[in-house]
């Protein structure tokens, strides 16, 4: 196990330094240039010069590349022009309310999910499979911010069991430690913050779920039909074995491993920002700061964006990899 964690962490040296070269290339081929992004259409000539100069453009390619290449191993990504604050800071402070909303999305999508779609598998010609089927197109067809309007209309704004905007009451006065407000208020033992900020994530968590689960849902059912007809689940029944057992350890462990693949590329795209349904909740998390970033051209936060994405997709892929070892034995002897 150690060696196979120790190769897949290899293999992102590669991955992570190609990246950094593409990053660098897009730089180089701003429109204008990175001096015309900072100071915009209305630089003159000389502090344009002067930014060439304080950036490093004039030197060698392959000195500004390593320059470069320090900066990024050291996390500094430089400074918003939007917001004037370290764009690392941003990240900081904005990032775990998308982490917050993505787990909140993949508990729901992965406890509803995998059981219907396995349910639907076995009662298959049903009324709960038809159902199952039919309530996963709509969750794929259904725009995710219209389900989240929707929702945030009937259950915040009319019936009001829900609150509409925002992450956690600010009246609450919650002590910060981590920037995740669930996980803070946990730690400082404040209940009520905890409660609140996860209450707040429900609206948001249950509209960003829709279209995981209806794709985790449909694969469960798939690979369970696949297995169900496989010649060692007929002999594991013929043996007499109970159907919890033969469920367990023969239908769903063979089953999961075209579903983790689904969970793990789902888990990496609603990290890479929520940026519909955090503009709807006016969520603060990384996909309406990147939105807004792309209106603003504000270049450093998105060179960032992508550069941290690209480690969080890669991480979550190297926990997919692993998860392959502990659900099928065959891919860790191998």
């Amino acid at each position: 196990m150690f060696r196979f964690i120790v190769r897949r962490l290899l293999q992102l040296i590669p991955t992570l330094f190609g990246l950094s070269v593409l990053l660098f290339i897009w730089l180089h081929r701003l429109p204008g240039g990175p001096e015309t992004a900072i100071l915009g259409e209305r630089g003159t000539p000389e502090t344009r010069a002067a930014i060439r100069r304080n950036l490093g453009l004039d030197e060698p390619i392959l000195v500004q590349y390593a320059r470069f290449l320090r900066r990024m191993i050291r996390l500094d990504l430089g400074t918003s022009t939007g917001t004037k604050r370290a764009v690392t800071t941003e990240f900081v402070e904005r990032f775990p309310g998308t982490v917050e909303l993505t787990i909140m999305a993949m508990i729901l999508a992965v406890g509803i999910g995998i059981p219907l779609g396995y349910l639907a598998a076995r009662r298959r010609g049903r009324f709960l499979d038809h159902a199952s089927v039919g309530g996963s197109l709509i969750g794929i067809c259904i725009p995710v911010f219209f389900l989240a309007y929707v929702l945030k209309a009937i259950f915040a704004e009319n019936l009001g069991w829900f609150p509409s905007s925002g992450r956690q009451d600010p009246t609450i006065g919650a002590t910060r430690v981590t920037n995740f407000f669930v996980l803070d208020g946990l730690m400082t033992r404040e209940w009520d913050a905890a409660a609140d900020a996860l209450w707040h994530l429900v609206l948001p968590g249950i509209a960003l779920a829709s279209i995981p689960l209806a794709i985790i849902v449909r694969i469960t059912r798939a690979s369970v039909l696949e297995v169900l007809n496989e010649d060692f689940v007929r002999t594991a029944e013929a043996k007499g074995l109970t159907e919890r057992t033969v469920r367990r350890r023969h239908v769903l462990r063979n089953a999961m491993l075209p579903v983790a693949t689904s969970i793990g590329l789902q888990t990496g795209l609603l990290l890479s920002g929520a940026v519909l349904t955090e503009t709807v909740f006016a969520f603060s998390g990384i996909g309406a700061f990147v939105a807004e970033s792309i209106s603003q051209r504000d270049y450093p936060v998105l060179m960032g964006f992508i550069m941290i994405i690209a480690v969080v997709y890669v991480l979550v892929n190297l926990l997919v990899d692993l998860s392959y070892s502990v659900i099928d034995p065959r891919v860790r002897v191998r």
